[in-house]
């Protein structure tokens, strides 16, 4: 058990993380930049440190700052909570290197399952079903014609490094593909720091259901259900919902052991979320993994 766990968030995450610390007996820290100083998770956290101003790039996302700390408050372990450094493998890394114990999934799963192209690989080496699309990244536009006649269009452009839907295009015909390739790839470039995609088929209507697991260092994992959130403005999930309404307990037990078996093939430990999309016909297809605890997980504490 841990004695001190810093929080390297801010806002509902944070509270609620130190609501839980504080329900296992366990003292808190909260970080804060000079203009949250007064926020709720720095009053009601047990220590608090400023870690720099106001931009989240000195602050919640510097690094060096939250590690000293750490090392000022002789904190046994930091939850990253989500955004900011939640799924930064580098991040991870460094603590695992000054023996601080993240309370996340391993450096090194961060680092695959960021990678969609090669989560992709890793899950269907576990006999999970992927939606039909090129092997890894593409590496230019000439590959992505002949990808793109194989699988058949229309097809969706993806950023491997991406998320929040930037670095996303569905090309309907080949006349779209080199404008839609130009645009996305400049677009992960600027979000991501890498132009690399890959593709896979458009799937038309999908639900997009997301299947929430727990996993300890000792592989057991188990899953908690799935919780819908098809409603959606630009890939932005405006609604969730759980249990979703168009799972029925058998295809909620094929999408829950699929969920642990991609977890189980790289090794994952902690809360994460695993995503698939449902189409018309009631075939599921994982699209990516989220390693570490998610915004909406709440919808399944309530269930």
């Amino acid at each position: 058990m841990f004695e001190k766990v810093l929080i390297a968030n801010r806002g509902e995450i944070a509270l609620r993380v130190i609501r839980a610390c504080r329900e296992l007996g366990i003292k808190t820290v909260a970080v804060h930049s000079e203009a949250d100083a007064n926020s709720l998770h720095v009053r009601f956290a047990d220590e608090d440190v400023c870690i720099g101003p106001s931009p989240s790039s000195a602050s919640y996302n510097n690094i060096s700052a939250i590690l000293s700390a750490v090392e000022v408050t002789n904190a046994d372990a930091v939850h990253p909570g989500y955004g900011f450094l939640a799924e930064n493998p580098v991040f991870a890394e460094i603590c695992e290197a000054c023996g601080i114990a993240f309370i996340g999934p391993p450096s090194h799963v961060l680092s695959k399952m960021g990678d969609k192209a090669e989560a992709r690989r890793i899950v269907e080496q576990a006999g999970v079903p992927v939606v039909p699309g090129s092997d890894g990244p593409v590496e230019d536009l000439e590959e992505a014609r002949g990808v793109a006649e194989e699988v058949g269009y229309p097809v969706m452009l993806k950023a491997v490094w991406g998320g929040g839907g930037r670095g996303m295009r569905v090309v309907w015909g080949p006349e779209e593909l080199e404008m839609a390739w130009q645009v996305a790839s400049s677009e992960a470039k600027a979000a991501f720091s890498s132009p690399a995609l890959y593709i896979e088929q458009y799937i038309e209507r999908p639900r997009h259901i997301e299947v929430q697991i727990l996993a300890d260092k000792f592989g057991h994992i188990i899953h908690l259900g799935e919780r819908e959130c098809s409603i959606q403005r630009r890939h932005q999930k405006l609604i969730e919902e759980s249990p979703s309404p168009a799972v029925g307990p058998e295809l909620r037990a094929r999408i829950g052991e699929a969920a642990i078996r991609g977890a189980r093939e790289v090794g994952y430990y902690n809360a994460g979320t695993v995503e698939f999309l449902l189409d018309q016909e009631g075939n599921f297809y994982f699209i990516e993994m989220n390693t570490r605890i998610q915004v909406e997980h709440p919808v399944t504490e309530m269930v």
